[in-house]
């Protein structure tokens, strides 16, 4: 089973604003001459059988004007109760288990390739050392804070380049393969 994370985030490491918001995303400078779909986002998601994220980045899917997965099946890991709005109770379903149990039970049923998106939910896929590839597109934008890409995942993860690309619009896009390294991870002192 191969785990994936396709994901944007400001050159200061933030996939959002503090409060959940990515109208950073939305600015029309970014948009590229480039072809090939959107920075390679298309040939990504169809080779994925199931995308998988937490509650926060299901709720801001839902504000969106239109759902972006529609062929794709989605897992949303929650430890709440999950409201899924009719038109999507064919294609979106709520768990609560570990990634590991998750995996486990996806790749029972002959998953083979699963997208992980969202922070905590890809931190805790990390944690749990199941995350075998990563490409990270970093945007031209500081934005000064916000909800964090990474966090503390326990032990250091050694990541092995696999390729860099530009686009003409400040887009750098890294994918990197990753290694669970056994040196432990030191928290930075308060």
């Amino acid at each position: 089973m191969k785990c994936s994370v396709f994901i944007a985030a400001s050159v200061d490491g933030f996939i959002a604003r503090p409060d959940g918001d990515i109208d950073w995303l939305l600015n029309p400078d970014y948009a590229s001459s480039a072809g090939g779909g959107p920075f390679g986002y298309d040939e990504f998601i169809a080779s994925v059988d199931v995308l998988v994220m937490g509650r926060n980045s299901f709720e801001k899917v839902l504000s969106f004007p239109t759902w972006p997965y529609d062929k794709t099946p989605v897992i949303v890991l929650s430890t709440r109760e999950l409201a899924i709005p009719a038109h999507l109770a064919g294609s979106v379903t709520a768990e609560n288990s570990t990634p590991q149990e998750l995996v486990a039970r996806l790749e029972s049923e002959g998953r083979t390739h699963l997208y992980i998106d969202g922070g905590v939910t890809i931190q805790r896929f990390l944690q749990a050392k199941l995350i075998d590839e990563m490409t990270i597109t970093r945007i031209p934008v500081l934005l000064g804070e916000g909800i964090p890409l990474f966090g503390f995942v326990g032990e250091d993860v050694q990541l092995i380049h696999r390729e860099t690309s530009s686009f003409d619009n400040g887009f750098v896009q890294t994918r990197y393969g990753v290694l669970i390294a056994s040196a432990p991870a030191r928290r930075p002192e308060s």
